[in-house]
This record gives C-alpha cells, structure tokens and sequence, in this order.
C-alpha cells in the first residue's frame, strides 16, 4: 500500500455496501456489486478493470476528450489518461510528475474557462468513468465518486435511500467539479450548499519531491488533514491534488441508518414555468419586473424565512428570444405551500401590467413546459428530471459561451437594470441564447459563516449568471465583446466587477471568468481572488503550500501556495 496513509488504509477496508454503480450516461439502469476494496475477493478483477485507456493522438477518441462543453477551449495533450480508480489515479499521477508534465483534471467537462484545456496542457487526466455512488458504514456516509454525473447522483441516492445533495439543475455536470466549488441548487435555499454535508474527501496528492500518496480527510476536529476537506468545499477545482472519492454526511445526522445521513427532499414538490414576452415589456415594465424579483429577495432571503423552501431561477433573455422564462419550485408538503407561491408570483408581477403566458419554448436550463403554466404538484424527482434532463443551449456540446458572475445582496440599482435593458434589446443584437439568469440565494445558504467553508459567500439574496451561446468562432469577438460590455457597464460603479461591499458580494468559483484576473476589464484594484474568495484565500494558499507546494496542479486561475 505504498503511498497511501493508514486513515485511507482503514477507510478502503471497510467494505462500501448497499450501493448501486451508476453509470456515467443518463438514463443507465446498470447496477452492479459495491466497488472492490484491498483484500476483498474480488479486488484483482478490480484491480484489473481498474487501470484506464490512454488516448494519444490518433485515436478516433481523441478530438472528443481534448475539449469539454465549451467549444472554446481546445488542449492538444500528449495523452488523455481515462481514471477508473483511486490506484489508477496515484499511477497516473506518479507518471505525470516523473515526466514533469503539465497535466489537467477533468471531470464532468463544464468548466466554463479553460482550466482543463488549455494549451500548455500535456496530460489530461480524466475521471469521467469513476461513476460510483454508495453507502460506506464505516463513515455512515454516502460515496460519490468524481466522474457521476448529478443526475445520476440523484437517482442512486433517491431510489436507494430516499435521500439527496442540494445540488445543481443540469444533469450531466460532473459531480467533481461541481462539489470543489461549492455546489447549489433549487434545494439549498432550504438545506445550504452541496458542500455543507460533505463528510470527507480522498485526494492523491503530490510533495513536489516527486512523491505521490493518498490522503483521506474529513471535517474533524481532530483529524489532522481537516484542512484540505476544508479546500474543497469552494476553493475550485483542480488546485490541490487528484480527488477520487467524496463523503456526504449531513452535520446533524443522527444513527447509524443510512436513510438518517443525509437530507431527504420533500416527496412531492408544486412547480410553475411562465413566460414573460418581450411584445407586452416596456422599458418601464421590465424595470419594475426585476425591481420585484430583487424586492422579494431582498426581504425573503434570512435562513429562517418561511420562504426558504421556494427557490426560483429567472431567464432574463435577450428580446431576440422573445420572452424572459420563470421556473419556480416549492416544497408542497410544507404548510400553505401553494399560499406562497401565488404570493410569490403576485408579487414578482406587481404593479407591471404583465400578463404571464405558458413557457412554450426552451431558454437556457429551461425546457419548454407549457403544462405548467397553472401549478402543478408532482413527485420530487420527476420534477427534477423534468427540469433537468432537457436543457439543449446549456448542454449544447458544439456550442462555444461566455459566462460571467455576481452574487447580489441588495436589489438591483436603476443604472444596473437601464444597462441590461439596453443591452438586451440591442437591434443588432440576434441571437436568442443569451440570458441574465436570476437564481434563488439566501435561505439556509446564509446560515454558516463566512469562513465555516471555503465558499465564503454567506450573505447575498440572489445569484447572476450573465451567459451567450454561438456557434461560429469567427464570432467570438462580437460575443465576448458584447458580454463584457454589459458586465463592465453594469458594474461600472465599481471598476466593472462585483466588489465585496453592502451591494455585492463577488463572483462564483464555479462560474471562472479569466476576465476577472485582467485589469483591462477589472479596474476595481481588487484582486480576483479576493472577488472569488473573499477573505478566505490565505488560507487556501496555506493548504496549497502543505499539500502541493511545488504548484504542480495549476491553470488559469488556480490557487498558490503560500510563500
């Protein structure tokens, strides 16, 4: 067992029981026997089974596995390693830094910059056949491995257990990346962010010496690598090392049963999808639509809220579209749960003279759903594969996007709404894909401290994602152009970034935006990775400094060690 401490020895010898193998595609019914652990008597074939193709160029795979999601971003490696274990992982890694090769970390393939291709990458290591969702006695935790899609991770958790992560809408993100940077979704109003129950977290590191272990840790008091589980409960993908296992256990768990370890959804949940046409919006009425939107939050946002089971994502979509899309989601087993979604839908058309029609047409993470025009209660995981498994522009993989972020504390200022309003309904401006999406923050969210994780983000009302989809890379200037115009225009108050101070509270790991680290477009003298981390970034770069001090895993916008 060379190269891996004795917490990681005991943790793989408890057998991982009653756990079904989730394949990587959506939709997959495979279930297989729980994965094989050292001494088991099948560990050879999983052993075997265990290492992963190597992919150079040539290889049919290879123009496939060299790219993600985004189109934008193309690395041209010496090799794509395939992981399939945590053995696999610490071979491929040693591998890595014998030959000092610059090497990348893939899980799911949505990053939205180029931290996984980029042109100085030579290996590509790559987790998206590590599918493995589980329960682990010995932690009273659940298992998920990095390379299951979220989709997937409900299923296995829901059917299995009748449990849940407040994770996020789109089914194919992988959960790796998605969980290093935090993890959110229409859930965590209610139950916080998907890292709030992570438990412990397996990573193969490196020393810089060209040593490689694994190591296990968990948010003990006492356990000795408490610090990097507290790395990777925001700080960002691809930073410290390889991770190849998380652990979920709510902090409030009691028991030792396994449907007692984690949160439980609500069993059925009341949805509405409406549309907003841009024919009946003035410029006044679209301003008093996202003044309500704000208002709302604003005054519904505290932990406690009665509002906190209610989450709602808003499409404010260029009127080349046509409408702004609302999907609103609210637990229908709480009391007078169909009271407080007519009064949020009340008060988000207050006053405007707007008249909601049925979304009959997709928008960003929306699919067409005219059938929910008139609330509809349905069963908590029907409605997130209805939402989930049919969003065409975000999971377009020939598509080519700019993504940029903002978490809100306050409601939005005149200015901010003029400018996005100008922007949107710009004559020259024809593409349809493009949108300000609006997503439910606060709630439960708020309740931890700034510091009790990595993301540090605990005070904002709403989340912004300022998002435009193409196809022709002869059109990225005029995309990218038209994007940051109206991010550095609509915080131009404060540089053209989202500061932390009483309006707003910086920018989303998970939505990098390299922009952020120029001071071209950031002329706020605040450095990214105050916006990204807040006070929060000494502290990684200490994690950084023990666990990978020879800045070995590195891109774009990577953590430092401290010096």
């Amino acid at each position: 067992m060379n190269g891996v401490d004795r917490r990681t020895m005991l943790t793989r010898s408890a057998a991982v029981v009653g756990g079904a193998a989730v394949a990587g595609a959506l939709g997959s019914q495979a279930v297989a026997a729980a994965a094989p652990t050292p001494g088991s008597a099948n560990a050879a074939a999983g052993a075997a089974a265990g290492s992963g193709s190597v992919v150079k160029p040539g290889d049919p795979r290879y123009p496939l596995l060299t790219t993600g999601n985004n189109q934008r971003f193309v690395a041209r490696p010496d090799y794509v390693k395939m992981v399939r274990s945590t053995a696999d992982a610490e071979r491929a890694l040693r591998d890595a830094v014998r030959a000092g090769k610059r090497v990348s970390l893939r899980s799911g393939g949505h990053c939205f910059a180029d931290f996984a291709a980029h042109p100085e990458t030579e290996v590509i290591l790559d987790f998206s056949e590590m599918t493995y969702v589980g329960y682990d006695p010995a932690f009273r935790a659940f298992v998920v491995e990095p390379g299951a899609r979220l989709m997937n991770v409900y299923e296995a958790l829901y059917k299995g257990w009748g449990v849940t992560i407040p994770g996020g809408i789109c089914y194919s993100v992988g959960a790796g990346g998605h969980i290093a940077g935090g993890g959110y979704g229409l859930l965590s109003r209610a139950h916080g962010l998907v890292v709030d129950h992570l438990y412990a977290v397996e990573v193969v590191v490196t020393d810089g010496k060209g040593g490689v272990r694994t190591v296990v840790a968990t948010r003990e008091k006492n356990d000795p690598n408490r610090e990097l589980w507290w790395a990777h409960t925001g700080g960002g993908g691809g930073n410290f090392g390889l991770v190849t296992r998380y652990w979920f256990r709510s902090p409030d768990a009691k028991g030792t049963e396994p449907s007692q370890q984690l949160i439980s959804p609500p069993s059925t949940v009341l949805v509405s999808a409406v549309d907003f046409p841009w024919e009946q919006l003035t410029e006044a009425k679209f301003t008093r639509l996202l003044k309500n939107f704000g208002a709302w939050h604003a005054a519904n946002s505290a932990p406690d809220s009665p509002y906190r089971n209610l989450s709602s994502l808003f499409n404010v979509s260029s009127k080349a579209h046509g409408s702004l899309g609302m999907f609103t989601q609210v637990d229908a087993t709480v009391p007078n749960a169909r009271k407080l979604l007519d009064d949020y839908l009340a008060a988000i058309t207050a006053g405007t003279g707007v008249t909601p029609k049925a979304l009959t047409r997709p928008t960003g993470e929306l699919p067409a759903m005219p059938q929910f025009a008139e609330p509809k209660t349905l069963p908590w995981l029907q409605a997130t594969r209805l939402v989930g498994t049919n969003n065409p522009t975000i999971t377009n993989p020939t598509s080519r996007g700019g993504h940029k972020s903002a978490y809100m504390k306050r409601n939005f200022s005149d200015h901010q709404i003029a400018t996005l309003y100008r922007h949107m309904s710009r004559p020259d401006f024809t593409n349809p894909d493009t949108m300000l999406v609006l997503f439910s923050f606060g709630g439960q969210v708020n309740a931890a401290a700034p510091d009790a994780t990595a993301n540090a983000q605990r005070s904002s009302i709403f989340k912004m994602c300022f998002q435009t989809f193409w196809e022709d890379e002869s059109e990225d200037n005029f995309y990218l152009g038209w994007l940051r115009d109206l991010y550095e225009d609509f915080f131009s108050a404060t540089g053209g970034v989202p500061l932390i101070d009483d309006n707003t509270d910086g920018c989303y790991i998970n939505y990098p935006d390299r922009d952020i680290t120029d001071p071209h477009h950031n002329r706020s003298g605040v450095p990214w990775t105050t916006l990204y981390y807040k006070d929060n970034y000494p502290r990684l770069q200490q994690v950084k400094k023990r666990y990978d001090p020879s800045d070995f895993f590195r891109h774009s916008m990577s953590v430092k060690p401290a010096r």
